[in-house]
């Protein structure tokens, strides 16, 4: 049985499963507008507590999530995709890339070690708790190179998943090391204390993908094709989809940030119900952080 360890070491990991369940139960049912007191019964708390805990959990409140589930904006945004990723791009990633107040450093395995799928690599990992559900890190002496998603009772399936994509290397469980990485990740209160390495695995063409979904701002949103168009030629757009479904660390490596032409969500590799609540939580992360500036302007 996997241990799952909470972000904060003083506070029982019930309050985070309470808080995915939550997340969940309002991605899955926003169309239907859901009260403040149907999502608290959902988590198993009083609306006022509730709302308390999910505002400090999650980084913003029950009402600004729920607003920004309808992603009525992404048509919006997806027009103005093609300049945003132009300007990302341009300022290069060679150095930290800044990713929803985290700051990220990108290194690359090189195709030899690559081909060699993962032996003589050492990999730590462990399971814990995370406003999307069970989160699995795992980290080389390099930095973090896998992060997945499941719901409670799916932990096997999950680990299953993502060594398959290195069959050969080591795999020792380390839930100290993983905590603290999953704390400078989804602690509201945490993110931006430190740069957080990346050592992404995979072929140049996946890289050269997965590095121009990083230059994808929080907020916003990109089509296949646009990305197909910067890397390679618009006609790609089925092999970005590939390289994207290949992610080896979501939400860092943000594909979900990725729709349809038309702005739909499509696939997504851990359920498109928790692609929603990752788009939910940057949009309204971002109103709040905007919301000062935009009051002195009026």
């Amino acid at each position: 049985m996997n241990k799952i360890i909470a972000l904060h070491p003083q506070e029982d990991t019930a309050e985070w499963r309470r808080m995915s369940r939550a997340i969940r139960y309002l991605s899955e049912h926003y169309l239907n507008q859901p009260r403040l007191e149907d999502a608290a019964s959902v988590a198993g708390l009083s609306p006022f507590h509730f709302q308390r805990v999910f505002t400090r959990y999650v980084g913003v409140s029950p009402k600004s999530f729920v607003g920004h589930l309808t992603l009525a904006h992404a048509k919006k945004e997806l027009a103005e995709g093609a300049s945003v990723l132009d300007a990302a791009l341009d300022a290069g990633l060679s150095g930290p890339s800044r990713l929803h107040d985290l700051c990220l450093k990108i290194e690359a395995m090189t195709p030899g070690d690559y081909a060699k799928a993962g032996r003589d690599v050492k990999i730590d990992y462990g399971f814990h708790a995370s406003p999307f559900g069970i989160a699995l890190i795992m980290a080389t002496d390099k930095g973090v190179c896998g992060m997945g998603f499941a719901d409670e009772g799916d932990e096997e399936a999950l680990l299953a998943d993502l060594k398959a994509r290195w069959p050969k290397a080591e795999y020792r469980e380390n839930e100290e090391r993983a905590a603290a990485i999953a704390r400078s990740i989804f602690d509201p209160e945490r993110q931006g204390e430190t740069v957080l390495p990346l050592h992404l695995m995979g072929t140049p063409w996946q890289i050269k993908v997965w590095e121009a979904l990083l230059a994808i701002p929080s907020g916003k949103f990109v089509s296949y094709g646009t990305i197909a168009a910067k890397v390679c030629t618009p006609r790609a757009s089925r092999a970005v989809g590939a390289a994207v479904g290949r992610n080896p660390i979501s939400w860092l490596i943000p594909c979900h940030r990725v729709l349809g032409s038309n702005g739909a969500l499509t696939g997504y590799h851990w359920g498109v119900a928790r692609k929603r609540a990752m788009l939910a939580v940057e949009g309204a992360r971002l109103d709040q952080s905007e919301r000062p500036s935009t009051s002195a302007m009026a």
